[in-house]
């Protein structure tokens, strides 16, 4: 199918008319017609079927539907990006995260960037590690925030600063919790990254060198979905401190470990690419904004 194809066929699927979706491309009733024809023609079967005076999709085409509304979405996506990069000539950035910084680092970034640069547009992604490492790769994402330290062929990783792994409870208590106190908490309610996340792993290596073993109650792929239990009250989650500043709700107490648990922070970039000022600006605003996390999680302390 050609694009003009796929056009013609999400204008009369959403549509249900020839002459609408006509008028949805801004083509005369005819050139519908003869689109649709001809799509049909190349593909060997028919696309729609007319019931009760309206174009019913076919049992074929509703097996090319996801297909196509994914090719259609990729479409709209090539489109703004043309548009953006006509009317604001570099000023949009495809940026991946992982999920905890899009909810607790990104936010403040973003508004912060946007009003320094009121024509700045972004398209941002939240993934776990390899699916940014792959977005990079395939050209899909310009930059990527990630607690990931391990090093990728072709692409070079830029250190932001770090954040720490914090306790978070319902339970009131003050001062450091040390990591020897996790193995006598009673009732299993211990929830836990992890150990295939960034921070799930540095926690499994402090407790291994301690010789550890406490009891896991729940173990979680994300750190806003372990902060989001606390709340609820299924236990006590170790999590990294911008997640749990974002998320602390009243009668929640956050806790700095003992030892410290630092976590780092990188942006990762392609080799071949150089670093525009759009580039630069946002990580500088990046590690003011992780300098200042981490001031105040010493106040908060």
């Amino acid at each position: 199918m050609r694009l003009r194809h796929i056009e013609i066929f999400e204008a009369i699927r959403r549509t249900g008319s020839l002459t609408e979706a006509a008028a949805a491309l801004h083509i005369s009733q005819p050139a519908a017609s003869k689109l649709l024809a001809h799509a049909e023609t190349q593909l060997g079967f028919k696309l729609f079927e007319r019931v009760k005076g309206r174009l019913v999709a076919t049992h074929e085409a509703e097996i090319l539907t996801p297909e196509v509304a994914r090719l259609n979405q990729d479409l709209n996506s090539v489109r703004r990006l043309a548009a953006s990069l006509r009317d604001r000539p570099n000023a949009h950035l495809r940026l991946g995260c992982a999920p905890a910084l899009g909810l607790g680092l990104l936010p403040g970034v973003i508004r912060d960037s946007r009003d320094a640069q009121p024509g700045i547009t972004f398209d941002i992604h939240t993934h776990h590690s390899a699916e940014l490492v792959q977005g990079l790769l395939t050209r899909e994402l310009d930059l990527a925030v990630t607690f990931d330290t391990n090093d990728y062929p072709g692409l070079t990783r830029i250190g932001l600063g770090h954040t720490e792994l914090v306790y978070l409870s319902r339970k009131p208590a003050s001062g450091a919790m040390r990591l020897s106190e996790l193995q006598t908490l009673s009732g299993n309610t211990l929830i836990v990254l992890d150990a295939g996340d960034a921070s799930g792993a540095l926690l499994q290596l402090a407790l291994d060198a301690q010789g550890l073993t406490p009891d896991v109650a729940i173990q979680v792929q994300t750190h806003y979905v372990a902060c989001a239990l606390v709340d609820a009250g299924c236990g006590d989650a170790i999590v990294d401190a911008i997640t749990a500043q974002a998320m602390l709700r009243p009668g929640m107490v956050l806790r700095r470990l003992e030892p410290a648990l630092r976590v780092p922070l990188s942006i990762m970039v392609r080799n071949q690419d150089p670093l525009s000022a759009l580039h630069r600006d946002l990580i500088d605003r990046l590690r003011a904004a992780c300098d200042t996390r981490l001031a105040a999680l010493a106040d908060m302390t």
